[in-house]
């Protein structure tokens, strides 16, 4: 392993106190660790860092796909100033959440590989982190009747799974933004747009 950009002794300390005050703001019987990250699935992640969190309130944090830990660990990306290439770096963890989530992603995409091949048809999972989506691209790798691709921008950044000879169909145009409210043109009236300090009589010309 290439040496490593993130340790327990230079950044320990900066993280455990912007957690300790999250942490004791939020009134959740927490406690965690930081220490240095493990592999046993280097292929898949190899992170430098790796902290634990345990408590009474531990669930708290792995509820709804563990929402609250992963917005956990990317507010530890964003106080550390980490570039996006260097997420895969940090790794949160409870309960050992992250070995079952591997587990279920392989699962997921080896059951979504299948479906594709007796279909014929793409599968589209939902949007999802970085991480998790190499973890499907890795384990489709040596499928060879699926290709997988990355496909959406920012937050809903998903993967879709196509037959291998299918080519990649062209992104579908971003909807353009509409202001909210009741005043656009065509919305009244029909189609005729009136401004909200518009009564049925003003601009009428006086005869």
């Amino acid at each position: 392993m290439a040496e490593r950009i993130y340790t327990v002794e230079e950044h320990g300390s900066r993280i455990e106190s912007f957690l300790n005050g999250i942490v004791r703001n939020s009134g959740l019987d927490l406690s965690f660790d930081v220490a240095a990250g493990e592999n046993p699935h280097p292929e898949i992640e190899d992170p430098e860092l790796v902290v634990r969190f345990s408590g009474q309130d531990v669930d708290q944090l792995l509820a709804n796909k563990a929402e609250l830990l992963l917005s956990l660990e990317h507010l530890t990306m964003e106080m550390l100033r980490m570039p996006s290439d260097h997420h895969e770096r940090l790794c949160f963890d409870a309960n050992d959440y992250r070995m079952l989530r591997i587990a279920e992603l392989r699962l997921s995409a080896t059951t979504a590989a299948e479906k594709v091949r007796r279909s014929k048809l793409p599968f589209r999972f939902s949007p999802m982190s970085s991480r998790e989506r190499r973890i499907i691209h890795l384990a489709l790798r040596d499928v060879p009747e699926v290709r997988s691709e990355s496909t959406g921008l920012g937050p809903y950044r998903q993967v879709v799974i196509y037959p291998a000879g299918m080519p990649t169909p062209p992104e579908p145009p971003r909807p353009m933004f509409r202001p909210p409210g009741p005043w656009r043109g065509g919305d009244r009236e029909g189609g005729r747009g009136r401004g909200p300090d518009r009564g049925p009589d003003r601009g009428r010309r006086r005869r």
